[in-house]
């Protein structure tokens, strides 16, 4: 009894140690250090620069709540424009922390256009360090086996005679998570791109995508609710009508199997380490 005991506390003694490494792991930034989350020109573009941020990272935003806010917005355009109508997040409580959970391009602005435009905003590149896996999903982000779409039936991804043909297609049909779309085409005349905002379809800019791909027979799942953007790099081709805007609904009647927090696994562990007594 007394071997067994010892060894589960054992076990429980590496668990730890191997928790607090894999935090140790991470950095921690106060977004401005001293100047904090505020408008001046330049600011946070210095102090970016020269950083590499890595996927468990956190920013740490500290302001006057009463006068600002932090709004995560989706591409280069609406940063660079400091469009805040569609925001990927917005954060207000005066100490916002944001994980950096994947790896990307980071948006940050004001929604006080006249302070974005003071330099009130920041972007950060997110690397992620291959000698730090990525965990696996947990349960509830494995997704249900979904519909497959063609994209454009029978006329595959190409240039369309008319300039709305994908919106028409698309406005014909409801999507879901899980759901998955096929583009096809020929592989030296076109390619896929996966985009995050809303400027950058309507403006058809390619610099910051989100996916590429380019097989010439490409599955794209849907892995979430929302606005799901897809244009094509070739010149003049996304002008011409050649993307694609998917509005994607969840899953209904699927509720997500919860596993229990690691605070409640480590209790019921703890638990067992000692007999119960009736």
């Amino acid at each position: 009894m007394a071997t067994t005991t010892t060894k589960k506390i054992f076990t429980f003694l590496l668990v730890l140690t191997t928790v607090f490494l894999a935090s140790c792991t991470a950095t921690v930034y106060k977004v401005g250090d001293s100047e904090g989350w505020t408008a001046k020109d330049d600011v946070y573009y210095s102090w970016a620069e020269g950083k590499e941020f890595h996927v468990g990272d956190s920013l740490i935003f500290e302001y006057d709540r009463s006068l600002n806010d932090v709004t995560q917005v989706s591409g280069a355009l609406e940063y660079q424009f400091c469009e805040s109508s569609s925001p990927k997040a917005v954060y207000n409580t005066g100490h916002d922390v944001v994980t950096l959970t994947e790896p990307g391009f980071y948006y940050f602005i004001s929604s006080n256009h006249v302070q974005c435009s003071s330099g009130q905003r920041l972007d950060v590149l997110v690397v992620h360090d291959p000698s730090f896996p990525i965990p696996p999903p947990p349960p509830s982000k494995i997704l249900p086996s979904g519909k497959t779409y063609k994209v454009g039936d029978a006329k595959g991804w190409s240039v369309p005679e008319e300039s709305d043909l994908y919106n028409k297609w698309s406005d014909e049909k409801q999507f879901l998570v899980g759901d998955n779309l096929v583009f096809e085409y020929k592989e030296e005349a076109n390619d896929v791109l996966e985009i995050s905002g809303d400027l950058e379809f309507k403006y058809c800019d390619p610099t910051s995508p989100v996916a590429v791909h380019n097989t010439g027979h490409d599955l794209v799942t849907l892995t979430k609710p929302g606005v799901h953007y897809s244009i094509s790099s070739k010149t003049g081709h996304c002008e011409a009508g050649l993307k694609l805007r998917v509005v994607v609904g969840a899953t209904p009647n699927v509720l997500p199997k919860l596993s229990p927090s690691p605070m409640d696994r480590l209790t019921r562990w703890l638990r067992s380490l000692w007999p119960h007594h009736h």
